[in-house]
């Protein structure tokens, strides 16, 4: 069994070709990719060829992202969003991917009524059904109505729909300041993606400071301020029986400039730190520290 085997990193750290940034996650180490839309839309040969791209290099997709902004609206707006909604799925399945994930809504033309909500989210998993898709409901940290993860699991648990589930992202937990006792309360079954980042400051008090450190500046677990936290939040998702898949959703101007396999092995680098000295589970020691 490959070390990372439940680990993967997000095409969105790096700079580069689809062709490349794979390669460059599988020489680190990586057997799982987490892709975006704008892999496939902005690739040369197009959809068709980049899902070929992903398939070829022998990762599997942990997940698809991102359906924004779908949730609560009504008359013209929600039958647009349907619309974006069947496409993000059908590229989706196209990938192979399982998982779509759909991030709570910003719009200030979005209804905050939480069962209405619900139900525009389990319209969006019955269209998932037939291609075998689950959906991933993750709050962001300057949503609208739903900003921390225990009103994203109230909402799925009014939905009531088997393909549907929560998406957690430790930025918006850490900087919405989420207190972590929260997670005793989910059903481990309906966490269908865990991202995982930190970044180098422990305050975010608005909504603006957020998304910019958000979609600039994260790191990679163990790289920031914040590990002791997200031990404690990798530690209380084990010991309630998760067992699914961890990606490093790390957005970085910085990394953006670096050659891809040193991102790349500063993913791994923060896999092995979960996995030996988080989760305590023994593994050989990682080429990075031979001498």
């Amino acid at each position: 069994m490959n070390l990372l085997d439940g680990y993967g990193m997000d095409t969105i750290t790096m700079a580069g070709t689809l062709e490349a940034k794979l390669a460059a996650m599988k020489e680190a180490g990586f057997s799982q990719v987490m892709l975006m839309a704008r892999d496939l839309v902005t690739h040369p040969g197009g959809v068709k060829a980049a899902a070929e791209a992903v398939r070829a290099s022998g990762m599997r997709p942990t997940g698809f992202q991102v359906l924004r902004d779908f949730e609560g609206l009504s008359g013209h707006l929600h039958s647009y969003k349907l619309d974006i909604a069947k496409a993000m799925l059908e590229m989706c399945a196209t990938t192979g991917s399982k998982v779509l994930l759909a991030c709570s809504s910003t719009s200030r033309h979005a209804t905050q009524d939480l069962d209405l909500i619900a139900a525009d989210l389990k319209k969006l998993a019955m269209l998932a059904v037939p291609l075998g898709i689950k959906v991933a409901y993750e709050a962001l940290s300057w949503g609208r109505t739903v900003n921390e993860f225990p009103t994203s699991w109230d909402v799925v648990c009014r939905a009531d729909c088997p393909n549907l589930g929560i998406g957690l992202d430790s930025f918006h937990i850490f900087a919405a300041k989420t207190e972590l006792d929260a997670i005793e309360a989910l059903d481990p079954a309906k966490i269908f993606l865990v991202q995982l980042s930190d970044f180098m400051w422990q305050e975010t008090p608005t909504f603006e400071e957020r998304m910019t450190t958000a979609r600039t500046f994260r790191v990679f677990p163990g790289e920031g301020v914040h590990s002791e936290q997200l031990a404690d939040l990798v530690l209380r998702l084990d010991r309630i029986g998760y067992r699914g898949d961890y990606s490093f959703e790390v957005f970085n101007d910085d990394y953006q400039q670096l050659p891809l396999e040193t991102v790349a092995h500063r993913a791994r680098k923060s896999a092995i730190w979960l996995h030996q000295d988080v989760l305590r589970k023994s593994a050989p020691l990682p080429e990075w520290t031979h001498p």
